[in-house]
């Protein structure tokens, strides 16, 4: 399994229009980051979780030409709104790009994407196959998939586990029942927006906490804001076997 970080960033992004501070100048290309998603290369199936506003981008970026399905963690538009441009996996594919999510999810993106689901299409608008999910783990073409449920704030949220990777973006507690099923997992990625208290993330110290207390032999931390600083800078803060991740950053499992 390959896992290609699309995108680390927050809701606004990183630069934010309008911001000159440090991070947003920085001429490191780590600190330039589109909204978050990942993209999971699982054999030959092709995964994205997430389409965020930089769907488009990310996908051009990273040279995708395939994907079999769309999982989403939220309904948040930073997560959502990029849906659209699934379009030319359809036209490619000749087929209907199936998207995964709870209830709550499909029914916010139905009323986002209304015109996808008129009775009277336009032609040439987005081919999708909402699949309810609940917090049951379920299958895409054979694979294995465990949802993490967690909060952001009072919203549930789901996090995944695929084999030994699990990925949870968009929280600020995780339950005790949802810290038993990442049990085991070798590689974590996890939120942490900045060093300040926030309603609804992790702050940075709150993450590696909780990093800590998970265990994994390698942990990347996401959804970063311009607030939490510089990559460099905050690389060399960080314990070992936890770093943040970067926008284009690939890592291989068995």
């Amino acid at each position: 399994m390959k896992v290609t970080f699309l995108g680390t960033g927050t809701s606004q992004g990183v630069p934010v229009i309008g911001c000159s501070c440090p991070v947003c100048s920085s001429l490191d290309f780590r600190d330039k980051r589109f909204r978050s998603s990942i993209h999971l290369q699982i054999g030959e199936i092709s995964l994205v979780v997430d389409t965020g506003p930089d769907f488009r981008s990310q996908m051009l970026r990273a040279g995708i030409k395939r994907l079999d399905g769309v999982l989403f963690t939220h309904e948040h538009k930073d997560h959502t709104a990029g849906l659209d441009d699934i379009r030319p996996f359809n036209f490619a594919q000749q087929k209907d790009m199936p998207i995964f999510g709870r209830q709550q999810v499909l029914e916010q993106i139905k009323r986002e994407f209304a015109y996808v689901f008129s009775s009277k299409k336009y032609p040439g608008v987005p081919q999708i196959d909402p699949v309810e999910i609940t917090e049951k783990a379920f299958s895409i073409e054979g694979i294995q998939i465990t949802p993490i449920p967690v909060l952001h704030y009072k919203l549930p949220v789901l996090g995944f586990r695929i084999g030994d990777f699990t990925y949870i973006t968009d929280t600020n507690h995780i339950p005790e029942e949802s810290l038993k099923l990442i049990e085991g997992t070798k590689v974590l990625v996890l939120n942490a927006l900045q060093k300040t208290p926030h309603i609804s993330h992790f702050t940075l110290e709150e993450a590696v906490d909780m990093a800590q207390k998970i265990g994994a032999e390698t942990t990347y931390l996401t959804h970063i804001s311009h607030k939490l600083g510089l990559q460099e800078e905050i690389d060399q803060e960080l314990p070992s076997g936890i770093s943040l991740a970067y926008d284009g950053l690939q890592v291989t499992l068995p």
